[in-house]
């Protein structure tokens, strides 16, 4: 399309802009045209207000552009499962025959071939695709933000912001890759080595099933109403100093599972570290001042199966449960956990309560530290 004359205005991409706005756009949308960006990806990007982000998504995943026919083609991988694929990775599925697909998704086709090749089912495919894109979605936000702090100035023209985003991406990407392999590489080591140890300890060299786990949730107290009066942005800035804190908090052998919007979800194979590691965030909550919210959390333990980097089974729901009817800066635990821990913690008895999913009446324990000797 690079010598090709496009009429942006009759395409409805100058719409809503005048003067040095609309003048600014049409030279942009001019520049990424005769570097052979396709008119539908201008007219998405337009439409969501992404179209200064350009010049660096083209750093990022490079210029070639496919349908998912031609993806299909090249790399040999059914176009059933390619679609299934991007829903997996959170992300839209282009019409037929708009060539958006890029050259990343091309070679991460080829790669769903040679881990067929080595024996991994589809669906297993599919789960680990669902894994790395919920936690890398968040990285990838954090690190889009990092080109935009070095160069952004007040006044500065639509044109020069895309332009010099996309240099600032250019020097800056070429770091993403190794440090994220890196931290992907160590945690695979740790977590391979504690798993290898555990389940030979365990059941001496059986495959891995349901094992027994400590779990918790933490919840924000109030962030469903907080939604309905304070900005989305603080919404997100809450969120997101969350999942710090439960990251500071969760210290080995505990694993922070996931943040899921207003909660996080621990997980231990020990009791005890859970529970520290539970008040722990509850502490570092409080310390934050009346600008955050309160916490409240519930902590179960049972067996549960580990899949996908999550975990499923009643110790999951019932914390999940028991979590919904703590009180703001409380740690509720079940029975089971409770006769499994040390002197180190204090219990009082909660009451029990018929809880959402949970057959059972539960036994509840509000549960403390002891104070120094």
């Amino acid at each position: 399309m690079g010598g090709e004359q496009i009429d942006f205005e009759a395409e409805g991409l100058l719409d809503g802009l005048q003067g040095s706005a609309r003048a600014e756009r049409l030279a942009l949308l001019e520049e990424l045209a005769g570097e052979g960006v396709p008119l539908a990806e201008l007219r998405r990007t337009t439409a969501t207000g992404t179209v200064v982000l350009l010049p660096a998504d083209r750093v990022i995943v490079g210029n070639e552009r496919y349908t998912a026919a031609e993806v299909s083609e090249l790399s040999g991988v059914e176009l059933d499962f390619l679609v299934a694929a991007r829903h997996a990775m959170g992300l839209p599925i282009p019409e037929p025959d708009e060539a958006l697909y890029t050259e990343a998704e091309l070679e991460s086709a080829n790669r769903i071939l040679v881990a067929r090749e080595a024996g991994i089912a589809g669906d297993d495919i599919l789960d680990l695709l669902r894994v790395l894109s919920r936690g890398l979605s968040q990285a990838a936000e954090t690190l889009r933000a990092f080109p935009l702090k070095l160069i952004l100035e007040p006044g500065m023209s639509e044109r020069d912001l895309a332009s010099r985003y996309g240099q600032a991406t250019a020097q800056l990407y070429p770091l993403v890759n190794p440090m994220v392999s890196n931290v992907l590489a160590l945690h695979l080591r740790h977590g391979t080595q504690t798993e290898v140890i555990s389940e030979m300890e365990r059941s001496g060299g059986r495959l891995p099933g349901a094992r027994e786990v400590a779990i918790s949730f933490a919840d924000l107290v109030g962030f469903t109403r907080l939604g309905e009066e304070v900005p989305a942005d603080e919404l997100g800035r809450l969120a997101g100093r969350l999942d710090a804190l439960a990251t500071n908090a969760a210290e080995p052998p505990v694993r922070l599972v996931k943040t899921i919007g207003d909660a996080v979800m621990l997980a231990s194979p020990e009791p005890e570290p859970l529970l520290e590691a539970t008040l722990r965030l509850i502490d570092a909550a409080e310390a934050e001042g009346e600008d955050f919210p309160q916490l409240r959390a519930g902590a179960a333990l049972g067996d549960a199966l580990p899949r996908a980097g999550d975990w499923f089974g009643r110790p999951v729901n019932l914390a999940s449960r028991i979590t919904s009817i703590a009180r703001p800066s409380s740690l509720l635990a079940e029975r089971g956990l409770r006769e499994s821990t040390g002197e180190a913690y204090s219990f009082s008895f909660a009451g029990e309560r018929r809880l959402r999913g949970i057959r059972q009446p539960v036994a509840l324990y509000r549960t403390r530290r002891l104070p120094p000797a």
